[in-house]
């Protein structure tokens, strides 16, 4: 165990030694103490003591720190008894020089009542004994007797009373040299916090099933605590989630699955052992979340946590990440990562054979399991962290699931499960004009609550045949509800028609705030502002889905947080991205566009209802036609779906890519490693269920003959080992799509015949990705209208991948092309174009005009290509021949990343800060990182406009924490090299030196 060394301040005094009377002694009688700890004590002195610093007076016939309670002259008494006790008597036959009643005649507590550095000092002295009994004893199990005589015996025992007392006083001497760089209470408040850690380390490696007491705060600091609720809010823990760190396999670092109902403060947990893992073991901790907003969130709210506590925050998240991450010498970091992101960071640790670095990985949704291919990256994720390392302990968050067993099985994990939510759960179903309450024990499930009471006209009977007027309108505007609706222009058309029937007294409700809210909004969209919303927002609605653009929703989302709007029409993503609760929730209808709701999907969307703190109890309520009731009896009645592994998803592709990294990674060279690998995933557990047809060693088999046809993957005619091509090392290192290997290949190569350089067009092409193709087709109209501003080059382009302006032309009005059409790199080629715009003006709202396309769906396709160009850096990379195309992708990642003028960008690095906030602090004169990481939060509440004041601390905290995080790179860089090589050439054997 590694103590908390005290630091004492040093001053240069006259040699003469000085009186002692006012001196008072710091260490107390374990007896005596109550309970404080030396270190309190020590805090409570008002006065600092300033101790000599020359070796010739500190140690005299007492020592100037201790007085009368001068551990060396306890010491000289003890040996002193210890002589006349042991005269006439022969040393005891276990060979102890030093025995025991000397450091009793000290008269010093248990380990736990010393100070860090007298701890550390008496260690030392009881290893050296150990060692001193091994080297002195027998070397056979039957020890020495009779054959040192006595003398020689009392003079091994003289001496190493000298080394005790010798040792004892270059301790102290070494304490009292150390030099003080910063004032004694920092010091002294550091030593409370190191003594802490190394108690909480004590405690993590001893503690038992029945001792409860883990230390101050779960085995962390009492800082942390203070953070929890000066960050938080939270003075306390729900019992549930003591419990569950109390678990004997948490405290045993055993893999761990807990599962509880929505907004029952599973995250908390979460991160309570994060950062136990980061202080306590100072090990990396890696924490997946499925959605970048999601991973830009935590990221902002645990920036605070490192800077106080000093480590790092890394976001992992669309281009953002360093792969392989930066090896830091003093801090410990946290990758806060998308599921794609944090694959290609185990990969990368992996390669690097720093896997071990990390000690805790936490998986949120794990019941993500069973999604289809983001599914399949969890799963190879996790098998590959448990192959690789014995170390690392994983902890997975989990909605309720039917077959828990199986994930245990395959995690290796205990599973603790709780009903546990801080506020009651009514579920209730309309049908017709009758509400029902949810009764599993009920025979129909239903049980008869009420009739709605709520007066409709016939006018309103048509326009809101499903009385959602009536049951928004029991809550709004004084309690929060969200209303969940199937496709998102239904969310659209169902705000605009509720606020037709609202009285007018809504629009009074927080009418100032609402202002100020459509003023940000019209802000966002650099002078547009949505229709819908400038006719809902007046009455305190809006609507959320995935149509706004990532700034329309952050501000929609704070404004329901804060109360200024009180109902928002959404779709079911948001049941799974940020957590916002509500006093009541409504289902539209049971089914997610044309696909009846699963299970799980309604107990996400149900489970926001009830606001901890709030609300005393949360409602939900499934509006259901008749020829549903009986579908709908399942869905809230039937127990919780099944998890399966998608490994084999989609023909294979993610046993293809598991296969492929694998082999890259050096994990398995053969079949038969391959095979052994599997035992360890979950589709191994489910194999009875998913490898019908086939055996699970078949469709190794073929996997690795797929490879070799797609000259990924060879086999040594020799050894027979399997080896990954340059080309299969760059598919996986990139983590591009196996489906797309040849055709990225042939795009690249082709490109570079006649790459285009004096426009962005064909850059930007090549980076299109190719799985947004199908979800947008051209209008060949506006295509021929774009296609005829472009310039000549940039014509003579598009021809050459298969797109001329004669077959544009001849869609757009409307004839026949005789000739076959590359429909894949028309579409592409479309895609681009929208991208081109959007680099040339950076304004969402133009492009998405011009286009005729959602402005979130821009949004989305400038999100989804920086992260394929960053794919397509990372391919470049590994292959030679494209060594032109590295420093052409680098700027490109950089500008889809923002997409802002680039005096912006360094402000919108910083987690949080979108371009209308960049454009804000950029005009107050924050125009730089550094100078928005000193800035002073209560001047930026002032300065810049609607900012709250935990907005304003999230900033500067997310800003501090990506300068040091910068900073920290730059100096390991220096570091390395300063740092003399390990791998010098010997000198010549023989030879005169040359003069």
């Amino acid at each position: 165990m590694n103590y908390g060394r005290l630091e004492v301040k040093i001053k240069r005094v006259c040699p003469r030694k000085r009186a002692r009377d006012h001196l008072k002694p710091h260490l107390t009688p374990a007896g005596q103490r109550g309970g404080a700890s030396p270190l309190c004590s020590i805090m409570a002195e008002s006065r600092a003591v300033e101790y000599c610093s020359d070796a010739e007076d500190l140690f005299g016939d007492y020592d100037s720190i201790l007085e009368d309670s001068s551990i060396l002259a306890k010491l000289d008494d003890a040996e002193q008894n210890e002589r006349l006790r042991e005269a006439g008597q022969q040393l005891s036959e276990d060979g102890d020089v030093l025995s025991d009643s000397i450091l009793d005649g000290i008269g010093v507590g248990p380990p736990e009542d010393l100070p860090a550095s007298q701890l550390q000092f008496q260690e030392e002295v009881q290893e050296k004994v150990k060692r001193s009994r091994l080297q002195d004893g027998d070397k056979t199990s039957t020890p020495f007797r009779g054959r040192t005589s006595v003398e020689d015996q009392t003079r091994m025992a003289a001496g190493a009373r000298r080394s005790v007392v010798d040792q004892l006083k270059r301790t102290m001497l070494g304490n009292a040299a150390a030099p003080a760089a910063v004032s004694r209470t920092a010091v002294l408040k550091e030593a409370v916090v190191s003594e802490e850690m190394s108690v909480a380390m004590q405690a993590m490696e001893t503690v038992s099933a029945h001792t409860p007491d883990l230390g101050p705060f779960f085995s962390l600091p009492t800082k942390v605590k203070e953070l929890m609720f000066r960050l938080r809010g939270i003075q306390s823990l729900y019992a549930w989630q003591e419990t569950c760190l109390n678990l004997d396999c948490v405290q045993q670092r055993k893999n761990l699955i807990y599962s509880l109902p929505t907004s029952g403060g599973k995250t908390l947990v979460a991160e309570i052992l994060v950062l136990r893992e980061l202080l306590c073991r100072r090990k990396d901790c890696l924490f997946m979340l499925p959605y970048i907003s999601l991973v830009q969130e935590k990221v902002r709210g645990l920036a605070s946590f490192g800077l106080e506590l000093d480590f790092m925050v890394e976001e992992y998240a669309g281009s953002k990440g360093k792969f392989p991450p930066v090896k830091r010498r003093n801090k410990r970091s946290l990758y806060i990562a998308t599921i794609e992101k944090a694959h290609s960071l185990v990969n990368s640790l992996i390669e690097t054979g720093r896997l071990d670095d990390l000690g805790l990985v936490v998986v949120d949704e794990l019941h993500m399991l069973g999604d289809g291919s983001r599914g399949a990256i969890i799963e190879m994720t996790l098998a590959k962290v448990q192959y690789v390392s014995k170390t690392t302990q994983i902890i997975g968050m989990s909605a309720t699931l039917g077959n828990i067993h199986d994930l245990q099985t395959f995690l290796r994990a205990e599973n603790y499960t709780n009903d546990f939510r801080p506020v009651q759960l009514k579920e209730y179903v309309k049908l017709h004009d009758s509400i029902y309450e949810v009764d599993p024990k009920e025979e129909n499930c239903f049980r008869f609550s009420r009739l709605l009471n709520f007066k409709y006209s016939s006018a309103m009977q048509k326009i809101d045949p499903d009385h959602i007027i009536a049951l928004v309108t029991e809550v709004i505007p004084a309690h929060s509800c969200l209303l969940f609706c199937p496709t998102k222009k239904n969310c659209e058309n169902v705000a605009a028609m509720i606020c037709k029937y609202l009285k007018e007294d809504f629009l009074r409700h927080r009418e100032a705030e609402k202002t100020v809210l459509l003023r940000e909004l019209r802000d966002s969209g650099n002078g547009s502002l949505c229709p819908v919303l400038r006719a809902t927002v007046p009455f305190g609605l809006a609507y959320h889905h995935s149509g706004l653009t990532s700034e329309e929703r952050k501000l929609v989302e704070e404004a329901y947080s804060s109360g200024v709007l009180c109902l928002l029409t959404c779709t079911s993503t948001l049941a799974a991205g940020i957590n916002l609760p509500a006093r009541r929730v409504i289902l539209r209808s049971p089914y997610v566009a044309t696909d009846f709701l699963k299970r799980s999907q309604y107990k996400q969307m149900v489970g926001r209802a009830g606001r901890a703190g709030i609300d005393s109890v949360g409602e939900s309520i499934l509006i259901l036609q008749e020829k549903d009731r009986n579908t709908a009896k399942t869905l809230v009645c039937a127990p919780m779906e099944n998890c399966y592994s998608n490994l084999m998803h989609d023909d294979g592709k993610g046993l293809l890519s598991l296969i492929l990294s694998l082999i890259g990674l050096n994990i398995t060279s053969s079949v038969e490693q391959l095979q052994d690998f599997l035992r360890g995933t979950l589709l191994f557990v489910q194999q009875q269920q998913l490898c019908v047809g086939r055996s699970l060693q078949d469709a190794v088999q073929q996997c690795v003959d797929v490879l070799k046809e797609k000259d990924l993957v060879t086999e040594d005619s020799h050894s027979q080992n399997l080896q990954v091509t340059k080309l299969g090392k760059a598919m996986y290192k990139a983590s591009v799509d196996l489906t797309y290997s040849d055709v990225l290949y042939k795009d690249l190569s082709k490109g570079l015949e006649a790459l285009l350089l004096n426009s962005y067009l064909h850059l930007v092409y090549l980076v299109t990705p190719y799985d947004m193709i199908n979800q947008c087709k051209p209008d060949w109209m506006i295509f021929f209208r774009q296609f005829t501003l472009l310039s000549p080059a940039e014509q003579k382009m598009s021809a050459a991948i298969g797109v001329p302006e004669s077959l544009v032309a001849r869609k757009a009005a409307g004839q026949t092309v005789k000739k076959s059409v590359d429909v894949a790199a028309v579409r592409r080629m479309y895609l681009a174009l929208v991208l081109f715009s959007l680099l040339k003006e950076t304004d969402v709202w133009s492009v998405s005009e011009r286009f005729q396309l959602s402005r979130g769906f821009v949004q989305m396709l400038l999100s989804s290509s920086s992260a394929f160009c960053s794919c397509v850096l990372h391919f470049t990379q590994e292959l030679e021949e494209f060594w032109p195309l590295r420093a052409l992708l680098a700027e490109l990642t950089r500008r889809l990343s923002y997409c802002v003028k680039a005096e912006l960008i360094p402000l919108m690095e910083v987690a949080g800060v979108l371009e209308s906030r960049a454009k804000q602090l950029y005009s107050a004169g924050y125009k730089t990182l550094p100078q928005l990481a000193n800035a002073d939060p209560a001047v930026l509440c002032r300065t810049i406009q609607n900012l709250y004041k935990k907005q304003a601390h999230q900033i500067v905290a997310s800003a501090k924490m990506l300068l040091s995080e910068k900073a920290a790179a730059l100096q390991e860089e220096v570091d390395d090299l300063l740092a003399a090589p390990t791998d010098l050439p010997a000198a010549p054997s023989d030879g005169p030196p040359l003069t």
